[in-house]
């Protein structure tokens, strides 16, 4: 597997405004989610945990699926939510507030974008560091694994060039932890259906609170794989945590949400180039820009 991601990030933010013919492929699983976000990467309770012991538990969000008429659900504020054993199911992706960004050799627009994109170099702040996520190290190796189009064939063709340059399989990809094997270790259950009231409509709307996304992260760590039981000291714990952070993510993302003219529309060069003023004076760590990085 080999890619070029210089100038593209494509599997980082939402593009689809940009394109005549959007696409909601990458949407994970054939359910409805409650939130708009493209290209949400799934982090495992390992991801999850890292987040919090690097003091970025604020930059986790949550997703919730709509149930469809067959499936197990449990109901919130009048919505049916898809649930496992009567609690509503979720995993947990990293956020994407708007950013003045220009992939694909386009001017510079106002797109979601996740929290650890730069930018203004396109690439990735957490890159090849200990909590960069699993899914994002191995991207696109299980969309090749499973023949599925990949986002870098995607950018190829709604934009030209070339992305994807080699299609094999990278050998030790980790496993994909579909169906019930996900349970408690990618796809995880909230364990108190009644706390969450407002939570949908927030959901909806992309106004989740830093406790709404808290609570989530509490209930990911406190998780155990193949259950969906909980440990009520773990989520305390954990909840205490998360709920009290507030790292440059947050910071910076209040003033992109504060600044951006709304989703797709253009971004002037300054505030194209407010990356470091806004993210990194505030502790994102620096990128090294695509003229240091090997062919």
């Amino acid at each position: 597997m080999e890619v070029n991601c210089a100038g593209c990030a494509g599997c980082c933010l939402d593009w689809r405004s940009l394109s005549d013919h959007p696409s909601d492929h990458e949407r994970r699983g054939p359910r409805e989610p409650l939130d708009g976000a493209y290209n949400l990467v799934p982090l495992t309770r390992g991801d999850a945990r890292a987040f919090v012991n690097a003091g970025l538990a604020d930059a986790m969000t949550p997703r919730l699926w709509l149930a469809e008429p067959d499936d197990p659900a449990v109901e919130v504020d009048g919505t049916r939510l898809a649930a496992i054993a009567g609690k509503p199911a979720f995993f947990l992706g990293l956020r994407k507030p708007p950013k003045p960004v220009a992939p694909f050799g386009t001017d510079p627009h106002w797109l979601p974008a996740c929290a650890f994109l730069d930018p203004a170099t396109l690439q990735c702040r957490i890159h090849g560091t200990e909590i960069y996520p699993e899914e994002c190290a191995e991207y696109p190796g299980h969309n090749l694994e499973l023949a599925v189009e990949t986002e870098c064939e995607r950018v190829e063709h709604a934009f030209g060039g070339d992305r994807l340059l080699d299609r094999s399989i990278p050998e030790g990809l980790s496993g994909l932890l579909l169906g019930p094997g996900a349970i408690g270790s990618k796809v995880f259950v909230h364990p108190s259906p009644e706390d969450l009231d407002g939570v949908v409509e927030r959901s909806r709307d992309g106004r989740l609170t830093g406790e709404d996304r808290a609570s989530f992260v509490a209930a990911a760590l406190a998780s155990a794989p193949g259950t969906t039981e909980h440990n009520e000291s773990v989520y305390d714990a954990a909840f205490e945590r998360a709920v009290a952070c507030r790292s440059w993510v947050s910071e910076a993302a209040a003033e992109w949400e504060a600044r951006s003219e709304g989703v797709g529309s253009p971004a002037s060069d300054s505030q194209a180039a407010l990356a470091d003023r806004v993210e990194a004076e505030r502790g994102a760590p620096s990128t090294p820009g695509w003229e240091s990085v090997d062919d």
